[in-house]
């Protein structure tokens, strides 16, 4: 009976592994990052955010002492200009105060690497569950619901700590919190609400560097075919139908170096470009397009165009 059992468990396997499925419909493996992982990133940018408010509050606010005790050691209090400046620095400190909470997690997302520098250090990122590119709505949409999962109790708890007592804004905030803290538990992809709603996910990124896996790939030279000594070139044309959202999705491919993303990815530029794939020779022929399709963006990046995917 032991035996039978045996046979009949599954393979243990990962139950953080998913499919992604892009635009063209190549199926690319991820791995979604643990909730540990995504606690401590979020740990980590909620530390560097205090930090740097609390540095620049010191800096404003040693500013507007000097300001207000020079006033104050002069006749006559604060003439117009000090009391501007004061008023100036305080502005200030209310405009980093907003963008410290709403602009941090905003811009890092938005940027290339689609990862604030919590995320970052612990070797995670945002992505679409489409497939497709992370668009500002996404990025905007799960980051405003960041203000309903989290700040907005924290601010009511911190407001309960100084009331009387006989109100129950409190417990009332620690349940709101909770309910939002426990969510990524209470479904198989680990979605916070904001997740749900802006239709994304957290994955691992790619912890080994790209230049490493192609020195170590199955080719003598990137981008030339060790079994036919064939060099791959290819024409402005049959590079500019791609941007930088696409060379991302070629570089996880090289990375991951799966042989059935591989096929799938080679057969799509293939067709796409207007050549007969073949077969054999699928890693070559990537890391040629890779290595010419990036030399082409950075080039139109340092006359100022940039092409941010197929559509663009």
């Amino acid at each position: 009976m032991t035996a039978i059992a045996q046979r009949a468990a599954p393979p243990k396997r990962s139950d953080r592994r998913r499919m992604l499925i892009t635009p063209e419909g190549i199926a690319l493996p991820i791995t979604l990052a643990s909730r540990s992982t995504r606690l401590g990133a979020l740990v980590l940018d909620l530390g560097i955010m205090v930090v740097a408010l609390l540095l620049t509050t010191f800096i404003l606010g040693y500013g507007a002492v000097r300001f207000a005790g020079d006033a104050l050691g002069a006749k006559g209090g604060m003439n117009a200009d000090q009391k501007g400046a004061v008023q100036f620095l305080l502005i200030a400190w209310l405009v980093l105060v907003w963008l410290t909470r709403y602009a941090y997690f905003l811009l890092f997302e938005l940027g290339p690497r689609g990862a604030t520098p919590g995320k970052r250090i612990t070797g995670i990122r945002i992505a679409a569950r489409s497939g497709g590119r992370l668009t500002a709505e996404m990025v905007l949409a799960r980051n405003l619901l960041r203000d309903i999962e989290l700040f907005l109790p924290l601010q009511l708890l911190i407001t309960a700590q100084t009331s009387d007592g006989t109100d129950y804004t409190g417990l009332m905030a620690g349940l709101w919190f909770l309910l939002f803290a426990l969510f990524p538990f209470f479904n198989r992809d680990r979605l916070r609400a904001g997740d749900l709603i802006a239709g994304t996910w957290v994955i691992e990124a790619p912890k080994r560097k790209l230049e490493a896996v192609l020195s170590t790939g199955q080719t003598a030279s990137r981008g030339t075919s060790q079994t036919t000594g064939v060099s791959y070139k290819f024409a402005d044309e049959e590079l500019a139908v791609y941007g930088e959202f696409e060379l991302q999705t070629l570089e996880r491919v090289l990375r991951e170096n799966r042989h059935e993303g591989l096929v799938a990815v080679h057969e799509a530029i293939c067709l796409k470009i207007g050549w007969s794939p073949g077969a054999g020779d699928e890693r070559a022929f990537l890391e040629a397009y890779y290595t010419q399709l990036r030399a082409r963006l950075e080039t139109g990046m340092r006359m100022g165009k940039r092409k941010a995917d197929k559509f663009g």
